[in-house]
């Protein structure tokens, strides 16, 4: 039996990795986050959007490999990656159809404006990897694409 996929789709602070924490308290269940990931591998060098975009495209090969291995295995994975554009869907679902996995996306519909508070609100608490400014939260919200029943992915909607 092979394990499920999870995936997160949001805006920033629309509360992806809280959501992801509570995903991955289910038993037989890990968490990978990017963030973490990108923060360790590449800290020093991200300091813009196409920093991320760059050293984020590494990432996906040897992850992408290590996430199908678990879910043939058996393990429920949830996937802290930011599944924002149907490209990135894409590949996520193709880590799960390469496991014979099911993928399924939650997806935190989150009006901008109170994104905008709680990015203001955990930048000045300085708990996250990245504060993002005002202008790379626009940057990013502009190339936001929601998701969509016919990129075959089954589509949760969850609350913010």
């Amino acid at each position: 039996m092979t394990g499920t996929l999870h995936l997160v789709c949001g805006k920033i602070a629309a509360g992806k990795s809280t959501l992801c924490a509570r995903l991955a308290g289910s038993p037989g269940t890990v968490l990978i986050g990017e963030d973490d990931w990108l923060k360790r591998l590449f800290g020093d060098e991200m300091k813009e959007v196409a920093d991320y975009v760059r050293v984020a495209a590494k990432l996906r090969g040897p992850m992408g490999e290590h996430v199908a291995d678990l879910l043939k295995a058996g393990v429920d994975v949830v996937l802290d990656f930011l599944a924002n554009t149907e490209a990135i869907r894409a590949w996520m679902k193709g880590i799960a159809d390469a496991a014979g996995a099911r993928p399924v996306l939650h997806w935190l519909d989150v009006p901008d404006e109170i994104c905008r508070k709680r990015l203001r609100a955990r930048n000045a608490e300085g708990r996250h990897d990245f504060a993002a400014t005002d202008a790379q939260f626009d940057l990013i919200t502009s190339r936001f694409q929601p998701p969509d029943s016919a990129e075959g992915l089954e589509i949760v909607r969850e609350e913010g």
